[in-house]
């Protein structure tokens, strides 16, 4: 028998969300991108920020970001990737950042889950980039898998970092997040917080004040319920306001305009949007 999926949730027209944090160049979306754009937009997902991971993936984001007038591009090797970080590619990626749709540096940072790169190496990297990002004038985008302490004590030993930046996909708890927060960074929240195992998450929503939140997809993976398991998109960053919205006992509206207003001002976005996304 067919699952019946519930409506998506709705924002006021006057409102707009923005999702921070999606990588579009991937397969998942090669075959109906237009399609997934204009859905975005009819919910209210107005504009997305979609993410490069490696030389390849920031040059394919940017294409995109050129294409449509609500899309825009961060570029960084991701730490998966931090061996083909090579002096030659970082200058690649400072030319690449001289582009208009560029408005971020990332996703850079540790993971210590996969380790597909030695740590000394992603380390080094990951110091490297944000040297560049300070010298790009530009926000950054931290990954952080189980790297809490070094991912701490690198930005500590950098910073501070004129533009700030965002913890994307935030894992840690409490104490990490107000730490993070105290070195001039946001608190991305993705779709995991509609899990009902994510207490950490959950709580870290509950205590951080909207003023240092963002909403992201991370699409096309860790699609939030009802979806979990599934492609996800940028629409379906409306089950994540939602439940931000519960947990912090305000409406979605209110989710909605804290974000964006975040959003905008941390990388600089223009202060209006279209509905027309070509």
């Amino acid at each position: 028998m067919k699952q019946t999926l519930p409506p998506l949730p709705q924002i006021s027209g006057q409102f707009e969300l923005i999702d921070t944090h999606c990588h579009l160049d991937m397969a998942a979306y090669q075959s109906d991108l237009d399609s997934v754009i204009e859905s975005a937009v009819q919910y209210g997902v107005k504009r997305i920020i979609t993410i490069g991971i490696d030389y390849p993936s920031s040059r394919q984001a940017v294409n995109i970001a050129n294409q449509y007038a609500n899309i825009f591009a961060t570029i960084g090797f991701h730490p998966h990737d931090a061996s083909q970080a090579t002096i030659e590619a970082l200058k690649e990626l400072a030319e690449l950042a001289q582009n208009r749709s560029v408005v971020g540096y990332g996703e850079i940072g540790l993971d210590y889950v996969k380790n597909y790169a030695p740590r000394d190496v992603q380390i080094k990297v990951f110091k490297q980039q944000l040297n560049l990002a300070k010298d790009l004038n530009l926000p950054v985008v931290i990954h952080d898998r189980e790297a809490h302490e070094d991912v701490r004590n690198l930005l500590r030993s950098v910073g501070p970092l004129p533009k700030g930046g965002v913890m994307h996909c935030f894992s840690g708890d409490v104490q990490l997040a107000q730490e993070m927060i105290d070195l001039g960074l946001h608190i991305s929240i993705p779709g995991v917080a509609t899990f009902a195992n994510a207490h950490a998450l959950q709580e870290v929503i509950r205590f951080v004040d909207l003023r240092h939140l963002l909403l992201e997809t991370d699409g096309p993976f860790l699609a939030p319920v009802p979806y979990r398991g599934k492609r996800n998109e940028p629409k379906l960053l409306l089950y994540t306001a939602q439940m931000v919205a519960k947990i912090k006992q305000l409406s979605i509206d209110t989710v909605a305009q804290a974000t964006t207003t975040n959003a905008v001002r941390l990388f600089q976005l223009p202060e209006t949007t279209t509905n027309d996304p070509r």
